[in-house]
């Protein structure tokens, strides 16, 4: 099918290795368009950039690059958005440094659409992953889509989330779109591609490069409204998009949890910082004013008194066999066997190191 004629100037810069998203947005500024630079003279683009990016840009640009380029954009699930198009995410022109090009697959038209950014920890527990998939589905019920990062453990349980409900989701990935990364969420980025939209700043073969996530984070932050925090340690990289969020001016919000749980010593950090704590996605959606979809009423499973009694000692702290032997008075062997009972009816989750924590 060939390029569109509008998009083969601004794949001709873009696509220059040696122009940065930077020098690109100062050419555009200069001269007006894509094809005012490449038309330009050697001197007059030589004030914006160096002699040898301007002899490449005179030169007719990255023209070797475009074919991959048109192969992708057969598929008619695939799109490069521009700066210039009416479909660029609004959202982000307004972050100090938007990027000139978008890659996209699956439904550009939900990157208009009020967005709610859920990010955390890898590493997640079963209680967070929990907590992250129901609070997206609820927001995706109530008109927001759930932007993350298809990362494993909490930003995977928010698109699952996201795309149960009305709204889906939307990926920022930290890659070419034609590399699916982590390669365990091929599954997922397939049923994004089909329901939701996966979403990158960076050029088909792109690999995953550790300087790229966090460079994505800007993207996540800044399409949404607002940026809640499910489970995160010290030092996570979610930390990254929250503090992007608040410089972007919007609202943070953090689910706290255990004190003693390594993987809440983030979300503390940041309600001491000034991010609202949340308990639930209502209380996101009541600081946006936006009502919440009817929710069903709760499915209580039915368990055996035993079983429901040693439920009552576990608590929601992950605890040992030990410690719920001394809790409830039984022997570790029925309380192992309880404990199957109550994994099966999906009301406790077995953790690393022999560990159980009771799943809301």
């Amino acid at each position: 099918m060939g390029l569109p004629r509008d998009l083969e100037p601004w794949l001709r810069l873009a696509l220059l290795p040696e122009l940065s998203d930077a020098s690109l947005r100062r050419l555009l500024i200069a001269f007006g368009s894509p094809e005012a630079i490449l038309g330009a003279s050697h001197a007059a683009v030589s004030v914006t950039v160096n002699h040898r990016l301007a002899s490449l840009i005179c030169g007719g640009g990255a023209e070797g690059s475009l074919a991959p380029v048109a192969a992708w954009l057969d598929d008619p699930a695939n799109h490069v958005i521009t700066l210039a198009d009416s479909s660029y995410p609004a959202a982000l022109l307004h972050i100090p440094d938007p990027p000139p090009l978008l890659y996209a697959k699956g439904q550009p038209a939900l990157l208009g659409q009020r967005g709610i950014a859920i990010v955390g920890s890898r590493s997640a527990t079963p209680q967070g992953i929990a907590t992250a998939e129901s609070f997206s589905k609820a927001l995706s019920d109530a008109g927001l889509t759930v932007v993350s990062g298809m990362a494993l453990g909490i930003d995977s349980a928010a698109h699952r989330g996201g795309l149960r409900g009305a709204s889906g989701s939307v990926a920022v990935v930290g890659t070419g779109l034609d590399i699916v990364y982590p390669a365990r969420n091929r599954p997922l980025a397939h049923e994004l591609a089909a329901r939701g939209v996966l979403l990158s700043e960076f050029a088909l073969g792109t690999p995953a490069l550790a300087a790229n996530f966090p460079r994505r984070n800007r993207l996540i932050s800044g399409i949404a409204l607002g940026c809640v925090v499910v489970e995160a340690a010290a030092q996570s990289g979610s930390l990254i998009t929250a503090r992007l969020a608040a410089e972007q001016g919007k609202e943070v919000f953090a689910v706290p949890g255990s004190i003693h749980s390594p993987l809440s010593k983030g979300c503390h950090r940041l309600i001491k910082q000034g991010a609202k704590l949340v308990e639930s996605a209502e209380d996101i959606l009541e600081e946006f004013r936006i009502a919440g979809a009817p929710a069903p009423p709760p499915g209580v499973p039915r368990l055996p008194p035993a079983a429901q009694a040693l439920l009552d000692h576990i608590g929601f702290d992950p605890c040992d066999v030990d410690t719920l032997s001394t809790r409830s008075g039984l022997g570790s062997d029925v309380v192992l066997a309880l404990l199957s009972e109550l994994e099966i009816a999906g009301c406790v989750a077995a953790l690393p190191g022999g560990r159980y924590q009771q799943v809301r």
